[in-house]
């Protein structure tokens, strides 16, 4: 029972530093994310530990990565992310919400290259080249 008060504890103390680094005071993160003033402000004391569902409300309300939250909650494993993403976390001159932005998109970028891998055919190994972008010349 003692983990899950730390976990409750450590997410909550997440939020606050997140919206204290956003400027956003309670009540406005608690009208952005739909979540009542008071349930908002037990969270980020520590009293009450939020679901996935709610974590996902305050995520947006920050604009931050709902992933980002559930690995502070302990929903999910920290990433992997490999060198590059090591990197980016170890960066003390970036903010977290930062991170978490530059994560996302070289996370992205990873995720659309795999699924490209597979289909690969030899006209998709060409550089992208769209009738429109380059037009056929007329003889």
């Amino acid at each position: 029972m003692e983990k899950v008060a730390d976990i409750a504890s450590d997410i909550g103390e997440y939020i606050r530093q997140q919206r204290n680094t956003a400027k956003i005071s309670l009540r406005q993160l608690s009208k952005l994310a739909g979540v009542s003033n008071p349930y908002l402000s037990q969270i980020e004391r520590g009293v009450r530990k939020p679901s996935a569902e709610i974590l996902q409300q305050i995520a947006k309300g920050l604009r931050i990565s709902a992933e980002a939250l559930y690995v502070q909650a302990g929903i999910l494993d920290l990433p992997t992310g490999g060198p590059v993403g090591d990197a980016i976390r170890a960066d003390a001159e970036l903010t977290e919400r930062q991170k978490q932005v530059l994560l996302d998109v070289y996370e992205s970028f990873r995720r659309e290259n795999a699924a490209a891998r597979p289909a690969a055919s030899p006209a998709a190994e060409t550089p992208h080249t769209s009738s429109a972008a380059y037009p056929k010349e007329s003889a």
